[in-house]
């Protein structure tokens, strides 16, 4: 996998003390949708900010399609296409004049067939005569993702881009990225809501406290790091386990009518076979079994409390 993006040592520190980036090493291939996870406040739009050259890093060495983001900022920065988390968009300005205009930042010649083409990518050609201010928060989140792309970058930042977004509008935008990459189009994309990660990333870093703790193909990463789950449930209500059981670490609900067992779905002995043995020989009566697959927000969580 080529690398379109390579980050080598990168940290940023504030004149108060913080340090919001400690020694970060990433590189992004071409023409992958690559999700970037982590708590509020552990340097997601600090990496991003540095990477599109709004922000100076104290050190470390960033390149973009080839460029230095520092030397070389003009033609970085003209391979980038950003959707910032923020709605930052002309509200007084039609819908096709403030996407033209951000294509006529980048020095590119009027494209009226390109914009047309990315207006009605995104749903919004109806809308292209319309002012910006009297469209829907979801609708104006379009518009700035036609905005990044009006100047045909080879790269699309989006920072947390279905934030207020309903379910219909987030699930167009799903598809629309996915077409994006599907051209070459390289997507990183930082969000609150982890099934869209899991819906569409080819890998997933996890980014902690400013430090990077985790990249993985996401199919590589749930087979790793994932479990299954076996609900037992029972006849008659449990009200203590019995101690027989123990080795198993038995999750009992509140009912005592179901137990829970947690196994890596991976391993050579899962141990479920042992524990039915178990029950029967403890008299329990079982009714149904369930399974459940860990998601990527369990082992999200998980990752993220074990840096804690």
């Amino acid at each position: 996998m080529q690398a379109i993006i390579d980050i080598a040592g990168l940290a940023k520190s504030y004149k108060s003390g913080f340090q919001a980036l400690k020694s970060v090493d990433l590189q992004i291939g071409e023409g992958e949708i690559f999700a970037l996870l982590g708590p509020n406040g552990a340097g997601k739009t600090t990496l991003i900010s540095i990477v599109c050259g709004i922000v100076r890093a104290t050190a470390g060495r960033v390149t973009v399609a080839g460029h230095d983001v520092v030397r070389e900022y003009r033609a970085a920065r003209a391979a980038i296409g950003l959707v910032p988390q923020e709605l930052t968009v002309d509200a007084f300005a039609k819908v096709a004049d403030t996407v033209a205009y951000s294509r006529g930042l980048f020095r590119k010649g009027r494209d009226t067939a390109h914009v047309e083409h990315v207006l009605k990518e995104l749903s919004l050609f109806d809308k292209r005569d319309s002012m910006v201010m009297a469209l829907s928060g979801g609708m104006k989140r379009r518009v700035m993702i036609a905005k990044a792309l009006a100047h045909e970058p080879r790269i699309l930042f989006l920072d947390e881009p279905t934030a207020g977004v309903d379910v219909e509008l987030r699930r167009d935008m799903w598809a629309m990225i996915r077409r994006l990459r599907d051209t070459g189009v390289t997507v990183i994309l930082t969000t609150h809501y982890i099934e869209e990660a899991e819906e569409m990333a080819d890998r997933v870093g996890v980014i902690r406290r400013g430090e990077i703790i985790l990249v993985e193909e996401k199919a590589a990463l749930m087979r790793k790091l994932g479990r299954k789950q076996l609900t037992v449930q029972l006849r008659r209500p449990l009200v203590a386990l019995p101690g027989e059981l123990a080795p198993f670490d038995l999750e009992r609900s509140a009912n005592g009518l179901a137990l829970t067992y947690t196994f890596d779905a991976q391993a050579a002995d899962t141990g479920i076979a042992g524990l039915m043995r178990q029950l029967a020989a403890c008299g329990l009566d079982v009714v149904d079994l369930q399974t459940r697959q860990s998601s990527l927000e369990d082992i999200f969580v998980s990752l993220v409390s074990e840096a804690s």
